[in-house]
């Protein structure tokens, strides 16, 4: 043991941890696991969509971005909240955007023809003055812990618009 007044030398404890580098190292790197092969295809890709926003090509691109995700072999779920939730409502397709000349209201039909799970949150309905007898047809809503069950599935990606 050093005494505390004294230095000890600047290579001693270098060289000490170099011998027991190279005393242990192999030791211990031949205890290592083989290392796990990274899948790089994702075999099921899932996606939820939450769409809270108010403004029309907001809706529109994050209805593009679902309907594509679809069109690729995801998984997808959308949640429509707060004023984005009225994009689940009937008569509420909003404005017409270029370049395709469709509404957000249409992109999420074709998402609900294609049987994607589309809900409002389970506050929406009870918060504003709308039923779900207001709702679009095969438009639901969200119980909290379905929702949660799905965004805690391995490699559920989250996307909010």
């Amino acid at each position: 043991m050093i005494a505390p007044d004294q230095n000890p030398s600047p290579r001693s404890v270098p060289l000490a941890a170099l011998f027991l580098t190279l005393l242990f190292g192999p030791v211990v790197l031949g205890c290592a696991p083989e290392p796990v092969p990274v899948d790089t295809e994702a075999t099921d890709p899932a996606i939820l969509v939450v769409l809270t926003a108010e403004d029309n090509m907001t809706q529109g691109m994050s209805m593009i971005l679902a309907n594509q995700s679809l069109d690729q072999g995801a998984d997808v779920r959308v949640l429509l909240c707060g004023p984005g939730g009225q994009l689940g409502l009937q008569g509420h397709d909003g404005d017409v955007l270029q370049p395709r000349e469709v509404s957000p209201g249409q992109l999420l039909n074709r998402l609900i023809e294609n049987e994607v799970l589309v809900e409002v949150c389970a506050i929406f309905l009870p918060n504003t003055e709308w039923t779900e007898g207001d709702l679009r047809e095969d438009v639901g809503v969200a119980q909290p812990a379905d929702v949660a069950a799905w965004m805690l599935r391995p490699g559920v990606k989250l996307f909010t618009f």
